[in-house]
């Protein structure tokens, strides 16, 4: 069922976007699409053949780590991705160029793993769209990003090429997302090799595939816009109340497109033209 991939796994938390999302990561050229769906919600007939179906409960603690864990044991020399419904890769002109192509000249580059940046969409009118969610009215901010050193947890010294990120939604309405959820990086590709394990907190035991580039110039990074933190901070009665509104002077409309996140700084070309 994997191949020799890339393969995409899209953990399916509830019924919102279910059928946009598997589509946007056929469309981006995996050879297969993994949908984990618990038993209550059904997947639509009419999904392409490259998406399968995998009955998995979705909800249960650890679900994540678990089922990628499996998955890099099994197919090692894979290259995987992992998100959720309602979130969207995006990589430097993935509007003209497969994720085989990118991932190939990523390899080519010495590199396992790419970083991404989880950025928050919303949208804008939250009385029309309770939920936080609409593709048609989607934004996201375009300021308020930052990095601080990501410390070694032994000597407190700055772990190299490594940076904790912050900004979006989880930094504007901090007070309602706890602290270990806060940060948007995640290592949200990589190709998979025996002993590899994928850590609770979104990066991997192997140091090196955690850094945002190698030692000698820039690499490659992406994108994974994200209604998630949206429709959690709408759907918590701790916060709900309390965010009338997502808007602020920083939020433009999202277009849909690599160039957007580049030219916002959201992701990083690299050496590839």
């Amino acid at each position: 069922m994997l191949g020799s991939g890339p393969v995409a796994a899209i953990f399916i938390e509830d019924e919102v976007e279910i059928e946009s999302t598997l589509r946007h990561h056929a469309a981006r050229g995996f050879r297969t699409v993994l949908a984990f769906a618990p038993a209550d919600i059904a997947l639509s007939d009419a999904l392409p053949e490259t998406v399968q179906p995998v009955a998995y409960d979705t909800r249960a603690p650890g679900m994540l780590t678990e089922a990628m864990n499996a998955l890099i044991a099994a197919a090692p020399g894979v290259w995987f991705y992992y998100g959720y419904n309602a979130e969207y890769l995006y990589y430097p002109f993935c509007e003209s160029r497969s994720i085989g192509e990118m991932l190939t000249f990523h390899g080519e580059e010495r590199r396992a793993a790419m970083l991404a940046y989880v950025v928050d969409l919303y949208a804008d009118d939250l009385e029309a769209h309770p939920g936080a969610v609409s593709r048609q009215d989607a934004f996201l901010d375009s300021a308020g990003y930052y990095a601080l050193a990501r410390r070694d947890g032994e000597d407190d010294h700055p772990k190299e090429r490594q940076l904790d990120f912050f900004g979006g939604l989880r930094w504007r309405f901090e007070e309602h997302v706890p602290e270990d959820r806060r940060r948007i990086d995640r290592i949200a590709l990589f190709r998979a090799r025996a002993g590899l394990r994928l850590l609770p907190d979104h990066r991997l035991n192997d140091e090196e595939m955690n850094t945002y580039a190698c030692p000698w110039h820039h690499n490659l990074t992406a994108a994974v816009v994200s209604f998630r933190t949206a429709k959690a901070l709408k759907r918590n009665p701790g916060s709900s109340f309390d965010i009338p509104s997502f808007m602020w002077r920083n939020s433009v409309r999202f277009e849909w497109s690599s160039g957007q996140l580049l030219d916002l700084g959201l992701m990083e070309p690299g050496q590839w033209f």
